[in-house]
């Protein structure tokens, strides 16, 4: 949101060596009047700047407001082709409705081939992963690929190809095993790490490199 936005921007200008921000408008804003767009098109202009996003489509929490948010998502799909910046998407109970906007973006995006965005926190299905795939996005997996109901999450990670797999920790949420039931924090990325490279056959060490390796590589981190 637009308060969100400024406080991304001015972590990532005092850390300018460690930070970038992605900013933008995400499904909450969806049907409030008086976004600041021209202000998120100035931010957008900053070299600290690395994505667009969050932005995306919550049918679980807001399915009354659907329509505002396919609108509000298009805007932002809109600014990302035209800034040819990665967007950061996020999808709940909404699968069919993103990745037909997610082709539509793919069709028309003229920036690096790897560099279109990801898919947040990937918590659906083979399906839309392969469609999502077929776009061009990454997968971020979360502390999902951790809990005893993931076991549909991790039959998509097994399989994602190794240059389209990231990892986050949806910090404050989603604190993976041993540490469920507590606020999560960056520090815990490193058992996602480690489930992922239980589950793909590799050393955690092979899978932080590749993971670090791909991050750099979609928002234009030097190594």
């Amino acid at each position: 949101n637009p308060s969100g936005n400024r406080f991304a921007l001015a972590c990532a200008h005092r850390h300018p060596d460690r930070i970038r921000a992605a900013v933008g408008f995400d499904r909450d804003c969806a049907g409030q009047p008086g976004l600041p767009d021209a202000e998120l098109e100035a931010q957008l202009a900053d070299p600290a700047v690395a994505a667009i996003g969050e932005a995306g489509l919550d049918y679980h929490y807001s399915p009354d407001t659907a329509d505002a948010q396919e609108s509000l998502l298009s805007r932002m799909l809109d600014l990302a082709a035209a800034h040819r910046l990665p967007v950061v998407i996020h999808v709940r109970e909404a699968e069919g409705p993103m990745a037909k906007q997610l082709e539509a973006h793919a069709a028309r995006w003229t920036g690096a081939p790897d560099r279109i965005g990801v898919i947040h926190c990937f918590a659906a299905g083979e399906g839309f992963a392969r469609r999502a795939l077929a776009c061009g996005f990454h997968l971020s997996f979360s502390g999902i690929v951790t809990f005893p109901g993931g076991g549909n999450v991790r039959a998509v990670a097994a399989w994602v190809p190794e240059n389209r797999l990231l990892v986050e920790t949806d910090t404050p949420y989603l604190a993976p095993t041993p540490h469920r039931g507590k606020r999560n924090e960056p520090a815990y990325v490193v058992e996602i790490v480690h489930a992922l490279a239980r589950l793909r056959g590799v050393s955690p060490d092979q899978m932080a490199a590749q993971t670090t390796a791909n991050a750099r590589r979609l928002f234009g981190f030097r190594p």
